[in-house]
C-alpha cells in the first residue's frame, strides 16, 4: 500500500528493490546480435578479477571482450574501462568493434573529448584504448576493468605501466592472445600464474566457426610448430635465451634427478 507522508495527507509510492542487472549473456545476445558459445559465455558471466584467454585467431576475442566491456560500462555508471593492445590501430579496431555494439543500441558513439581512441557513454562511463608506448599510458587510475588485446605481443615493461592503473579501485584485470614462444608475461601468467587467474583455452578444433577443412589446409601449409601455436594454442620454441625453456625449467625443477643417480 502507498504510504502516507504524516502531517501532509500527501501519498508517495512504495520504494521499489533495485531492478537486478541483465546477464552478460542475455545482455550480448539480445542487444548485440553475438551467437555466445559456451566457453565464450564463461567468460561474459565470470566474476574473476582475474583471467587469460590462450585462444587462436577468430575466436572471437576481441568480440567478447568487447561485450563484456561494454556490460561493465553500462552497469557501473562513471566508471573507466582500458584496453590496451600491441599497437593503436589494434586498439582502434577493437574500439571499432565496441562502437559498432553501442550504435546497435541506438546510443551515439563519441569519444571522450580528451583521449583520440575512446568512447563516451551516456551515464559517463569511458572506454578509452592506450597506445603500445609505456610512457604515454602513466596518469590513468580508478580502472574497474583493464583488457590487454594480443598480450603476447605487449611487452613487458608495458605490462608493468599498466598495472598500477588497478591499485586505487582493486579493479579486473583480463588478458588475451594466441601464444607466441615461452617468453613474456602472457606465457609467464598462463604457466606460473597460479590459482588466482582464471585460465581458458580455445582451440581452432573446438571453434564452431573455424570449419575442419579450413584446419587441413592450414595444417598442409605451415610448419606443424606454427600450426599447433596458432591453432592448438600451444606454446612453442624457445624463449628469449639461447636455451630451450623447457629444458631450463626441468633443470631447476627440484624432483628431476641429476645425472647418474
Amino acid at each position: 500500500m502507498p504510504e502516507t507522508l504524516l502531517g501532509t495527507g500527501v501519498r508517495r509510492k512504495p520504494r521499489l528493490p533495485p531492478k537486478p542487472q541483465l546477464d552478460p549473456v542475455t545482455f550480448a545476445r539480445t542487444r548485440f546480435g553475438f551467437r555466445v558459445n559456451e566457453q565464450q559465455a564463461e567468460v561474459l558471466r565470470s566474476s574473476a578479477r582475474r583471467g587469460i584467454l590462450n585462444c587462436c585467431r577468430q575466436w572471437g576475442k576481441s568480440t567478447v571482450t568487447v561485450a563484456k566491456a561494454l556490460h561493465r560500462a553500462l552497469t557501473e555508471p562513471g566508471c573507466l574501462v582500458i584496453v590496451s593492445s600491441p599497437s593503436r590501430r589494434q586498439s582502434g579496431e577493437w574500439m571499432r568493434k565496441a562502437r559498432g555494439m553501442v550504435a546497435r543500441m541506438g546510443i551515439r558513439p563519441r569519444g571522450d573529448g580528451d583521449n583520440a581512441v575512446s568512447l563516451l557513454l551516456p551515464n559517463r562511463s569511458r572506454i578509452v584504448g592506450l597506445p603500445r608506448l609505456e610512457d604515454t599510458v602513466r596518469g590513468f587510475s580508478s580502472v574497474s576493468l583493464l583488457l590487454i588485446d594480443e598480450a603476447s605481443r605487449v611487452s613487458d615493461e608495458m605490462y608493468d605501466a599498466l598495472q598500477p592503473m588497478l591499485a586505487v579501485t582493486d579493479g579486473d584485470l583480463w588478458m588475451m592472445s594466441t601464444p607466441r614462444g615461452k617468453r613474456g608475461f602472457f606465457y609467464e601468467v598462463w604457466t606460473f600464474g597460479g590459482p588466482d587467474w582464471l585460465r581458458i583455452t580455445g582451440e581452432a578444433a573446438a571453434c564452431p566457426q573455424i570449419s575442419r577443412r579450413f584446419l587441413e589446409d592450414q595444417r598442409r601449409a605451415m610448419s606443424a610448430d606454427k600450426f599447433r601455436q596458432e591453432y592448438a594454442c600451444e606454446f612453442i620454441g624457445p624463449g628469449a635465451g639461447l636455451f630451450d625453456r623447457d629444458l631450463v625449467e626441468a633443470i631447476l625443477d627440484n624432483a628431476v634427478l641429476p645425472l647418474g643417480l
